[in-house]
């Protein structure tokens, strides 16, 4: 008679995947119900393709924001929409609570990024500017690029033409 060892196997560790199973869902569905999972209580946002076309063409004929999420809403991330021509950033800036995920969509723009901020004072909670940032890195950023500013990192930006980005901001708190 031979022997089914994958059967046996099976029957030994299904209780105790079954055990564990159970434990996780009732785990998460307690952290939902106690709002310890945020993403269980926020809803999820759709920005379809076709709105954010005619945004990006909005704001072409006239520069600005677009607020497409704002963090204030319940996400964890703001998501705007700009649109700037001729514009340059007079500090460099930078945050204690929020990274920066930029994609130019149109358009370019000069980024400087890095390096240690020079005679820097704090504006407000968690927010610094300073005029200058000693080691800094310029980078020309062009349609599709993508940048990524962790929190804590100078930066500011030139616009010499016109560009069109999306600005994702997310928030909270660093844990060790």
């Amino acid at each position: 008679m031979a022997k089914n060892t994958s059967r046996r196997t099976f029957l030994r560790t299904a209780p105790v995947a079954a055990a564990v199973g159970f434990t996780l869902t009732e785990t998460l569905m307690a952290a939902a119900q106690g709002g310890d999972i945020a993403a269980a209580a926020v809803p999820f946002k759709l920005l379809a393709g076709k709105e954010l076309e005619a945004d990006a063409k909005a704001l072409h004929e006239k520069p600005g924001n677009n607020n497409l999420v704002m963090q204030a809403a319940g996400f964890p991330c703001a998501v705007v929409m700009t649109t700037e021509a001729h514009a340059s950033a007079k500090e460099f800036e930078w945050h204690e609570g929020r990274d920066h995920v930029v994609q130019i969509i149109d358009g370019s723009t000069l980024y400087e990024v890095g390096g240690t901020p020079k005679n820097g004072r704090n504006t407000k909670p968690g927010e610094w500017l300073a005029p200058a940032s000693e080691g800094s890195k310029s980078m020309l950023l062009g349609k599709g690029d993508m940048l990524v500013i962790p929190r804590g990192t100078p930066h500011k930006r030139n616009t010499e033409g016109k560009v069109t980005f999306y600005l994702i901001s997310s928030y909270g708190v660093m844990k060790a």
